[in-house]
């Protein structure tokens, strides 16, 4: 199973940007899917989840400017950001969970660097 996070980049802040993240792997049906993120210095924090049936959950903090959406078909999630600011300044983890019949599994991508500039 591999997750892969792409999108990310340079920008200004009040810009967007749009991250996706893939699973892959053979047979591979992926629960809830998700966001965290990491600034320098700081500890990995909740962006937001999405369930099978795309309901989300965006952290209080990013609401408004934050949306989590899923294509099922494409085992991908996406994660749009709009009016950035440079606290928003991070590697994006994507992260993708599956029960294995008696727990969860969880696989996690390798990041995405967004950096915001002011």
């Amino acid at each position: 199973v591999q997750l892969q996070a792409s999108g990310g980049g340079l920008v200004q802040a009040g810009g967007s940007l749009r991250l996706s993240c893939v699973a892959s792997g053979s047979m591979f049906s992926p629960g809830g899917m998700g966001w965290y993120r990491q600034a320098p210095g700081k500890q990995r924090e909740l962006v937001g989840t999405i369930t099978t049936s795309s309901v989300t959950n965006v952290a209080d903090s990013l609401k408004g400017r934050f949306t989590i959406s899923r294509d099922n078909a494409k085992n991908t999630i996406y994660l749009q950001m709009n009016t950035l600011e440079p606290e928003d300044t991070a590697v994006y983890y994507c992260y993708a969970d599956r029960w294995n019949g008696v727990g969860v599994d969880v696989y996690w991508g390798q990041g995405t660097l967004v950096t915001v500039s002011s």
